[in-house]
């Protein structure tokens, strides 16, 4: 089983997750190719650069010409390349400072901005890019998904509707970039199970919005809620938005790193470079070195209530919220309750890190008075996607295998949606062609 463990004794932010992944072999190809499909005139240059001694791979998002990371610095007169600087005129790297989380906008307050003021793009427009993209289907998913995770932490900090949240950096070119193009590296790496060590964010503190703040600020506090997190070595702030909101869309396991034959290591670079610390993010990518009889197992949690007397759309509602704060599923089961009321068992399935977040989702949008919450074992087979082409183009197909064998092959669901709308064709016909291509 192919296997990645993600080494965050640095910390992580988004160009240092790409850094990471082509210095670990992934063809810089792939994430220009995104980069390029988001119509957003950006380009990445990719470098390699030295931190604290150890050779790692920076790379830079630029906005036509310009580095876009320069677009949205605002009042900087610090001529070094390792730093920028905040309204505060504090010496501080790019990462989370003034316009790094979501704000709340109205148009009266739209209209007090300085002439120079530019807004951020809220969730609906950022999503809408990425779906306008040409962009695999699955690629698209994973970036939305991410920037869902980072517009529901901004919309429960600031008590408004997620739609109303317009982000600024986050929403910026180079953000926007970072996360789509690590979206199409995952899913070009194809590795079954990713692990993560404990994220170091850093210390000291940051200046936002609303003031300053001890690290992490509060949007990736509430993103890192439930992870196992540490504060040492540096009093910066180690964690970005984009970082954290990479890892939540991930949903590693969490632990030192696991038994496996390690085959590539890359060193992703962080753009500061302090002394005598390294700032790079480590991925290491390899085989498990599990037995081969050892099935894969691990443990999830569950979470449970019943209720008879909520409104079926905000069950539904509440069940497309839990999946987009990373449940791994939602499942809805009629009951007959107590005197006779029929009534809905609501039941979700996340891993550990997320069962803190889908609690407070089920008991503040929901009628229940309690929920229950318990741990199971499960086994799975080792899952892996494969390629064919069909008269419609290229349909992946989802496996499931144990030692070796195929159990299960099913042609993801996206693709032949995608496929039968532009062809316009019946989905079960595209279907139909992709089993019918694997098989051959």
């Amino acid at each position: 089983m192919r296997i990645a463990y993600i080494d965050c004794f640095a910390g992580i932010s988004g160009d240092m997750f790409l850094g990471a992944l082509i210095d670990a072999g992934l063809d810089p190809a792939i994430l220009q190719q995104a980069t390029a499909a988001l119509n957003l005139d950006a380009s990445l240059k990719i470098e390699k650069v030295d931190r604290s001694g150890i050779s790692s791979t920076k790379v830079h998002v630029y906005e036509a010409a310009k580095l876009a990371e320069e677009t949205h610095v605002h009042h900087s007169n610090d001529d070094s390349s390792n730093h920028q600087q905040t309204h505060s005129h504090q010496h501080l790297p790019r990462t989370q400072h003034q316009h790094k989380t979501g704000h709340v906008h109205d148009h009266a307050h739209d209209q007090e901005h300085a002439p120079g003021h530019t807004h951020g793009r809220s969730l609906t427009v950022i999503r809408d890019l990425i779906n306008a993209g040409t962009l695999p289907p699955a690629v698209k998913q994973t970036a939305i998904h991410a920037f869902e995770l980072l517009g529901a932490s901004e919309a429960k900090i600031h008590n408004v509707p997620i739609e109303k949240i317009h982000f600024h950096e986050v929403g910026a070119v180079d953000a926007i970039v970072d996360i789509v193009a690590a979206s199409a590296g995952i899913h070009a790496l194809a590795v079954d199970k990713w692990h993560c060590s404990p994220l170091n964010v850093g210390g000291g503190m940051v200046d936002c919005a609303h003031g300053r703040f001890p690290v992490p600020a509060p949007a990736t506090a509430d993103l890192l809620r439930g992870l196992p997190t540490s504060s040492a070595h540096i009093e910066k702030e180690l964690v970005t938005p984009t970082g954290a909101a990479l890892i939540r869309a991930l949903a590693p396991t969490f632990g030192p790193q696991p038994a496996m034959r390690v085959q590539h290591i890359g060193y992703g670079a962080g753009t500061r470079n302090p002394k005598d610390f390294p700032n790079v993010l480590r991925l290491n990518i390899g085989e498990s070195d599990q037995a081969t009889t050892t099935p894969n197992t691990d443990t999830v949690t569950i979470l449970e209530t019943a209720i008879d007397d909520l409104s079926p759309q905000i069950l539904a509602y509440v069940t497309e919220r839990a999946l987009t704060l990373g449940a791994l599923d939602v499942m809805s089961t009629a009951v007959q309750m107590k005197k006779g009321r029929l009534g809905t068992l609501l039941t979700i399935l996340a891993d550990d890190a997320q069962a803190s977040a889908l609690e407070d989702l089920l008991l503040r949008e929901t009628s229940t008075l309690g929920v229950r919450i318990h741990h199971e074992r499960r086994s799975c087979l080792d899952r892996a996607h494969t390629t064919v082409a069909t008269p419609y183009g290229e349909i992946r197909i989802k496996l499931g295998s144990r030692n070796g064998e195929v159990f299960n092959a099913a042609p993801e669901f996206e693709d032949c949606r995608t496929a039968a709308a532009k062809h316009n064709v019946p989905l079960k016909l595209v279907q139909q062609a992709a089993i019918a291509a694997y098989r051959r």
